[in-house]
Parts: structure tokens; sequence; C-alpha cells
């Protein structure tokens, strides 16, 4: 074909584009039904056992001028769908239809003179060079293939293309591997865009390079369409790249189309459960607006197998919304609103198609544990996933009221225990306290009723008579009256007072009295049981106090005698 003859399509092409709307543009290709099946052969014989399903019944269109992008999870058919449209490999069934051509039974001979206006990028751009191949070779490859002479030579419209596509023309003589994936990416669109084709298929044309090669790679692609007039088939996982370059978008699960519309209404109120799904995943990077990101939506398990799709609608195995209707009947890729084709029994943000059913599958009320309350209560096919989840609400409230009360309830009787294991060893330990400071009174006092004409005798007498007659609360203050008054003689007194003080780990000569006390029974609540053995202990050492009082008092008299 001439250089007139393709600058004059060229102008055709770029014509419709800005003189009418997408709905009016003439249809560049059309694809009906299209399968492709790949065989599962075993035995000696390689009899067919069964067959991978890839792409199972596709129909879409594509206008000239305009860019379709193709989003789903890995293994959904987006490349094989891709290499089907290109007649790369030879589909199953269905039919394809290029600008009013049936190209579908085409052979090898008959697609040759239909290469230069249908041309494929490809996704891995180290593997789709020839590295023992120069640059101006493989770039020049579709002239030499086809037959096709460029005004002033290949080589100087090889040079046009490399500079076209952002490299430099001095970059005719490398070889691929002196190239970064950027830069080969590059090369692949130059070799791409070589005969001015109508049709580009884009297999992950940016998933392999880095992000700021990315966004060159795309902005070159845009400055292209609009240059040359190019219509784009975008096959892409990365959603923002697919909102940025396309005007319609498809959405594909396990060889099927499940939504077709417009970019505007897909990512503002998608219509079919899994695109929701694919949509909550799309990052916000505001750090302002992420806040006001919807909830990330986790769907259950994995993509079911291609070679034994699920019944009915496929995506029911992991959707909320599934009722027995879904897993019996397939529903059809259909217009629910201008320019957006929905293929759901129970499609969001818009009336069921079959109201009548429902009861909700066992599949999706596992699956309504992973969706958030938000996406549940917007509509009324959510409503009874929503009814659902509050009784399991309630309960998780009421367990946790519940467990909250008896941990309560456990501080509570814990805290009882413990003050319950503290009275006693205080009240216990408090006379044992009390004697051991009466029996470091006692030689000072003798001292004194010595010296007023008394035996010792006689004060031991009065001092029992006196523990028996007084009150506990008298004798303690009167105990500690007294310790306050004899502070000084017992701080210089040295004897089998001083020892026996010092031995039950008495308080220091400054300190009050009341302080072994307390610091004994906090000893006495160490251990878990030990109530009754602080009681023996504290009777125990009472009597050793009595015992080794009466003794300093005999020795004391003794010592006045002498």
């Amino acid at each position: 074909m001439s250089e007139t003859k393709k600058t004059d399509t060229v102008a055709e092409a770029a014509v419709p584009k800005q003189a009418s709307a997408p709905e009016e543009r003439d249809v560049l290709l059309k694809v009906e039904g299209l399968t492709k099946h790949f065989p599962i052969k075993k035995g000696i014989l390689q009899r067919q056992v069964g067959a991978v399903k890839a792409v199972d019944g596709l129909d879409f269109e594509v206008r000239k001028g305009e860019t379709l992008g193709v989003v789903g999870e890995s293994g959904c058919g987006k490349s094989t769908m891709g290499r089907v449209i290109t007649r790369l490999q030879d589909p199953t069934g269905g039919k394809i239809t290029f600008e009013g051509q049936d190209i579908t039974r085409l052979n090898t001979g008959q697609m040759r003179p239909l290469r230069r206006d249908i041309q494929m990028i490809f996704q891995d751009p180290y593997g789709s060079l020839n590295p023992r191949h120069t640059i101006g070779s493989i770039v020049s490859a579709p002239f030499r293939l086809q037959g096709v002479e460029p005004e002033g030579g290949v080589k100087k419209e090889v040079q046009r293309l490399l500079d076209l596509v952002g490299l430099s023309p001095e970059h005719y003589n490398r070889y691929p591997h002196e190239f970064s994936g950027g830069q080969r990416q590059r090369i692949g669109i130059a070799r791409a865009l070589a005969l001015k084709p109508k049709l580009v298929v884009a297999d992950e044309p940016v998933s392999a390079l880095d992000v700021s090669i990315q966004a060159q790679v795309v902005n070159l692609m845009d400055d292209l369409q609009q240059e040359l007039g190019l219509t784009y088939v975008i096959i892409a996982h990365d959603l923002s790249v697919v909102r940025h370059v396309s005007d319609r978008i498809a959405v594909m699960y396990l060889g099927k189309i499940v939504e077709l519309a417009d970019r505007t209404s897909l990512y503002e109120s998608p219509m079919h459960p899994y695109t929701k799904a694919l949509m909550s995943a799309v990052p916000v990077p505001d750090p302002k607006r992420r806040g006001q990101k919807s909830e990330r939506i986790l769907l259950r398990g994995d993509v079911p197998s291609p070679i034994a799709p699920p019944s009915g609608c496929r995506f029911h195995t992991r959707c909320w919304k599934a009722t027995q209707i879904c897993k019996t009947t397939e529903p059809q890729l259909v217009e629910l609103r201008p320019g957006q084709r929905v293929a759901c029994h129970h499609p969001e943000n818009f009336a069921d198609q079959a109201p009548q059913d429902t009861v909700l599958l066992t599949a999706a009320k596992e699956a309504s544990e992973l969706v958030p309350d938000a996406v549940l209560s917007e509509g009324a096919a959510e409503k009874e996933p929503a009814t659902d989840k509050a009784p399991a609400a309630e309960e998780t409230a009421a367990e946790e009221t519940a467990a909250e009360e008896t941990a309560a309830a456990g501080a509570a009787a814990a805290s009882e225990a413990v003050a319950s294991e503290e009275k006693p060893a205080v009240s216990e330990e408090k006379p044992a306290s009390e004697k051991e400071a009466a029996s470091e009174k006692e030689p000072a006092a003798s001292e004194e009723e010595t010296a007023s004409g008394k035996t010792a005798s006689e004060e031991d007498a009065s001092e029992e008579e006196a523990s028996d007659e007084e009150a506990p609360e008298a004798k303690a203050a009167s105990e500690e009256a007294a310790a306050s008054e004899e502070e000084p003689a017992s701080g210089v007194k040295t004897g089998p007072g001083a020892k026996v003080s010092a031995g039950k780990a008495a308080p220091a000569a400054d300190a009050p009295a009341e302080e072994p006390a307390t610091a004994t029974g906090a000893a006495a609540d160490a251990p878990a049981e030990g109530s009754g053995d602080t009681e023996a202990v504290a009777e125990e050492t009472g009597r050793e106090a009595e015992a080794t009082g009466k003794a300093s008092g005999a020795d004391s008299q003794e010592s006045t005698d002498k």
C-alpha cells in the first residue's frame, strides 16, 4: 500500500473520532460468541479427556479510534483473547469480524495482507525481541515481510520510528541486550507501528516496567493514538492505568465478560459484585483521601479451575449475593443502563433481575463475612446478607459483654480473697509486734521500778494483769504511748531484748512501732495459702517474747541487787 493511500486512511480514521460521539463511530472489530478451548490429552493414544476453557463465549465490539481496556484476575483468559482476535491462535468457536470481513477461518496466506492492519504489543519486552538481531533488523522486519518500500528507504523510516517512540536514531545498529526494559518496550511499540496499523492489541504493555517508565510508555501510546488515529485493545492488571487510557472497560472472570461499560460509569457505580470487589482494591495515593476510601472487599477462595467451571454464574462460589438461581441459570450480558452491560441476577445499585429468589446459598453466607457492612447495606439485594449478619453481630456483642462481666467478677473475688488474707495476718501479727515492743520496754521499766522499791516479780505480775484486763485497742494505744516515751532508753539499751528484736527483723530504733506489724503482714501475704502458718508463727513468737521478757526482768533484778 502506498504512502499516500496510508495517509488518506489515517485521515479517514481520525475524522470520525473528532466529529462524532463514541457510540456513533464505525465498528472496527466485532466479536460474537468467541471461544478458545485447549484440549487435555492423556494416554498412549493421546485421547482428549477434557479441555481448558480459557475463553468461553465473548461478545463485544471495538469502534474506530477508541481504547477498550480489559481487566480481570490472572488466569481469566485476557491474554488468550488478545491472541485469538489477532489470529495468532485459531479460535475454537465464535465469529471475529474486522471491518466487515469475517477473519475467523482465514488461513495463514489469507491473513498475511491483514497483518499490516492488526498488530500486537507483547507482554514480555525481553522475550519478544530476538537477541541475535539488531534493532534495525527487528523494526524493519514488517517492511521486509510485507514487501513494503517506504519513502526514503527502510533505514530512514526505522530511524524515524525510533525517534517517534523516544529512542535515538543511533540505536539502529545495537542489540536488545544493550537496552533497559522500558527501552525494549519502546522498540516493540516501534515495530508494531511500522506499517501504520488500524488496530493494536497491547497485552500488558507496562506490567514489566518501573512506575516512572510506565507513565512514559502510557503517555507515548496516548500521543501516538492522537497522532495516528489508532484503535487500542489494552489488556492490563493495573486499574489506574486502564482508567487513564481507556474509553470503555470490559471486566473478565473465568473466560467470560461480566461487565462492559464506559470508564466513568464503571468506576463510579459498578453493578457487578466482582467489579465492585476489584474497584475496592484500587489504592488511593492521596493521604488526605485515604480515610474516605471504602473498605476492602476480600473474596473467599481462589478462582475456580477453567477445566471444570461452576454451573450457572461462574462467580457464585465467591459472591456474597448468590442465590439458587445463580447456581442453576447463567446470567446473560444485558444492557441495564445506557452503555453499561452486566451479566448478573442481583446487580449492585439496581433492581434485582431475579427478585423472586432471595434465599442465599451457604457459600454466599460465608462470603458475606468478608464483605464490609457498608457494601451489604447498599440496596434491596443486600438486605438479606445484612439481616443474616446482624444476629451474628448481636451474639458477638453479647459474648463480649458476658466475658467482661466474668472478668470483673473474677477481679472482685480476687480482691476480696486478698483482703481476707491480709486482715487476719495483720490482726494476728499485731499482738506479736506489740509484745516485742513490750519486751524491749521491760528492761527499762524494771530499772525504774527497782529505783522506786518494786521487785521484778511484782512488775511481771502487774504487766500480765494489765494485759489481761485491758481491751486490745486500749492496750495498743497505751503501748504506743509507752514506746514513744521510752524510745531513747530502748535505743541505747543493749541486751537480750535487743537480740530478740534483731532476730525477728524488728524496726530500727527511730521507726514507729506499727511498721514491723505491717511488714510482717505483707510478708505473710506472700505465700498463696499461708494464713494458718502465719497465725501459728505469730503465737509462737508471742510466747518467745514473753519468756524473753521475764528472763530479762530477772537479769535486771540480779544486776540491781548486785
